[in-house]
C-alpha cells in the first residue's frame, strides 16, 4: 500500500500549469513540523520542520489554484512517487512528490472576507422569486 496523511502549512503560492484542453497541473510545498522536546536527562531535541513536494491534477489542481495560498493549513491525502531528472551539470537528481487524491482547507477564512460575503445580498425584481421544496 502507498498512502500518504499530512498536515501542514502552505509554503509559497501554488505553481499551476495548464496543458491539453484545459488540463491543469499544481504544485505545492507543504511544511509539516514535529515539535521540539526534552529528554529525562535534560537534552533538548529542537523542533524538527519537513517540506513535502505536492502535486494536484486535473479538478484539484484548479481549486488549489483558486483557493489555496502561502500560509494556508491543509490536510492531504495521497501517495508517493519519486521521479529523477539530469541537471545541468548532467548530475543525477531525485525528487519525492506526493500526488494528492483528497484535500482538506483547514484555514480560517479572514474575518474581513467572511463578513463582506456574510452581508452581500442579492436583490430580485418584485414577482420574481422561485419557491424550491425543501
Amino acid at each position: 500500500m502507498n498512502k500518504v496523511m499530512l498536515i501542514g502549512h502552505v509554503g509559497k503560492e501554488p505553481d499551476v500549469h495548464y496543458y491539453e484542453k484545459d488540463q491543469a497541473v499544481a504544485q505545492v510545498t507543504l511544511a509539516t513540523t514535529e515539535r521540539g522536546y526534552q529528554l529525562q536527562n535534560g537534552t533538548q531535541v529542537p523542533e524538527r520542520t519537513e517540506w513535502h513536494n505536492l502535486v494536484f491534477n486535473k479538478g484539484l489542481a484548479k481549486v488549489v489554484e483558486k483557493y489555496v495560498h502561502k500560509g494556508d493549513k491543509l490536510f492531504v491525502e495521497g501517495r508517493l512517487r519519486t521521479r529523477s531528472y539530469d541537471d545541468k551539470s548532467g548530475a543525477r537528481r531525485f525528487v519525492v512528490e506526493i500526488l494528492v487524491d483528497n484535500m482538506e482547507m483547514l484555514s480560517q477564512k479572514p474575518a474581513a472576507t467572511a463578513n463582506a460575503s456574510s452581508e452581500t445580498t442579492k436583490t430580485e425584481p418584485a414577482g420574481s422569486k422561485e419557491i424550491l421544496p425543501f
